[in-house]
């Protein structure tokens, strides 16, 4: 059964950065649309950013555009999550998500089918 791992949430002041990664354990995610996820307390959940592994096209939330770049490597199989300029409003439970069946909007994805696979999550804190 396929699994998807978040590692690298932590606490850090505002202004620090944090690099979460999400390993696939099975599946080589090839012509997938895979996309980070965040919801803090009390809240929806919020689609912060996302990439189609063929074409590397990506999409960011408005919140965090300029301060975080997704990534990933075919070669690992691995997602990644670069965090810079931290803000205590980034403060959430982040998670990844893979999915093979995504929506377009244009030439972006967004994962949102049923066939999606999502990780556990890595809490996220910052403080200010």
């Amino acid at each position: 059964q396929e699994q998807l791992v978040e590692s690298g949430g932590g606490s850090v002041q505002a202004g620090g950065s944090l690099r979460l990664s999400c390993a696939a354990s099975v599946y080589t995610y090839s012509r997938y649309c895979m996309g980070w996820f965040r919801r803090a307390p009390g809240k929806e959940r919020e689609a912060v950013a996302s990439i189609y592994t063929t074409t590397r096209r990506t999409f960011y939330a408005d919140s965090v555009k300029g301060r975080f770049t997704i990534s990933h490597d075919n070669a690992k199989n691995t997602l990644a999550l670069q965090m810079n300029s931290l803000k205590p409003e980034d403060t959430a439970m982040y998670y990844c998500a893979a999915d093979p069946a995504p929506t377009w909007y244009g030439s972006n994805c967004r994962v949102n089918s049923d066939k999606s696979v999502w990780g556990q999550g890595t809490q996220v804190t910052v403080s200010s």
